[in-house]
């Protein structure tokens, strides 16, 4: 109810307008004149009795408990917490009988808090009552990276567009942290999380998003005992739109690569994958970078010179389908096998004009599909393997219904 220190405020909460003065007056309504006072001529009316309800036996607390005053036989008519330390008081707002007043934002992680709440009886006798709450002090905070991060307004996704969490410590009670991240998406599409290691947890629905379905990830996670001492740093929200469905489908038999939007074929072009001994992975492949210029280089896999094989190479019009070094990109040296042979390191070789047509029209999130590659399946690991799994394999990995 009072205003508190920013390092206090956390994205969840809304701000309660009633209770914004350090001491929140709940009323007079209740007070009357012993006279006036409704237990009768000459009886006195039983005192108002308070009841604070948070850190009972000098428990400490987590912060995202809120404190509950509750008043019998009577009304409240103010309650202030305090923070020790800092001096600052905690929002918060009453029931509108004024029966019970409950705190309207996080407390801190570590802090003491001195709890005075008054209240009146029918007579209008005034009782106070005192509590002093402490937090839990975290072993150590995670903060919650989110995937992929916080888009630019205007910013859009393919459907193959894989979201997630990923903390900077690693979480021993998954269970808690998936519990604390919600996902919405408009039109609903029911969807799963899954556990890549224990940190990073991906979320996908069962096939590919729907065109133009609008994402809302909140990581709900401040607060949250996320096991071994880890408690959750901070809550976050992103927001991510999807757009046209954009798949490609590269074909490793018949060296060609054809091109649906909404499902439509409205292009096919003549493609080059990877040789016998660097085949391209098999499967469904996300776009997670587009980049016009990148330099390739065998030595960021451990390939270097003067190993046979070696290579260092500029390549152009450049969009990158996982993450051990498979782009599609533009390779004029490969036009002439391009439609015939697969001699690449494991990228989909194009031609300068199908490389241009392809980085312009096709952008993050969007699906690139390989088929008779001669390799083996993308690893659900390697950005963005997620599709690589069944439903049934994806649900498997969530700590929630594993």
């Amino acid at each position: 109810m009072q205003v508190r220190a920013s390092t206090e405020r956390h994205q969840r909460w809304s701000r309660v307008g009633v209770a914004a003065l350090a001491v929140v007056a709940l009323g007079s309504g209740a007070c009357s004149s012993p006279e006036s006072g409704s237990a009768g001529a000459g009886a006195k009316a039983p005192e108002a009795k308070v009841a604070i309800a948070a850190g009972e036996n000098g428990q400490k607390i987590e912060p995202n408990v809120p404190i509950v005053v509750k008043v019998t036989g009577g009304k409240l008519t103010s309650v202030t917490v305090t923070n020790t330390a800092k001096g600052n008081t905690v929002k918060g707002d009453a029931t509108a009988d004024k029966q019970s007043w409950t705190s309207g934002e996080p407390l801190g992680y570590g802090a003491t808090y001195n709890v005075v709440a008054d209240a009146v009886n029918a007579d209008g006798k005034q009782t106070e009552q005192k509590s002093t709450i402490s937090t839990v002090s975290p072993a150590a905070q995670a903060y919650p990276g989110l995937i992929p991060a916080p888009p630019a307004e205007g910013a859009t996704f393919g459907v193959g567009q894989i979201i997630g969490v990923s903390f900077d410590q690693a979480i021993t009670d998954k269970a808690a942290a998936e519990k604390a991240f919600k996902v919405t998406t408009v039109p609903p599409q029911p969807g799963g999380w899954y556990w890549l290691d224990n940190k990073t947890a991906h979320y996908r629905p069962r096939t590919y998003w729907q065109a133009n379905t609008t994402i809302t990830l909140n990581a709900n996670v401040y607060g949250v005992n996320l096991g071994g001492g880890v408690y959750g740093k901070t809550d976050r929200s992103a927001t991510y739109k999807i757009h046209d469905s954009w798949i490609a489908k590269a074909d490793g038999n018949t060296k060609q690569m054809q091109i649906l939007h909404n499902g439509a074929v409205v292009n096919t072009m003549p493609i080059s994958l990877g040789k016998d001994d660097t085949p391209t992975h098999a499967g469904p492949h996300v776009i997670s970078d587009k980049q016009r210029e990148v330099v390739m280089d065998s030595c960021t896999y451990d390939l270097c010179p003067p190993s046979p094989g070696a290579y260092k190479a500029t390549e152009y019009f450049a969009e990158r389908i996982s993450n051990d070094g498979e782009f599609v990109h533009e390779n004029p040296n490969t036009v002439g096998q391009q439609g015939n042979s697969n001699v690449s390191h494991g990228c989909v070789n194009l031609s300068p004009e199908n490389a241009t047509w392809f980085f312009n029209t096709f952008n993050l999130g969007d699906v690139v599909e390989v088929t008779n590659s001669g390799g083996r399946t993308l690893p659900v690991w390697d950005t963005y393997g997620d599709w690589e799994l069944s439903w049934a394999d994806w649900q498997a990995g969530s700590a929630l219904h594993g």
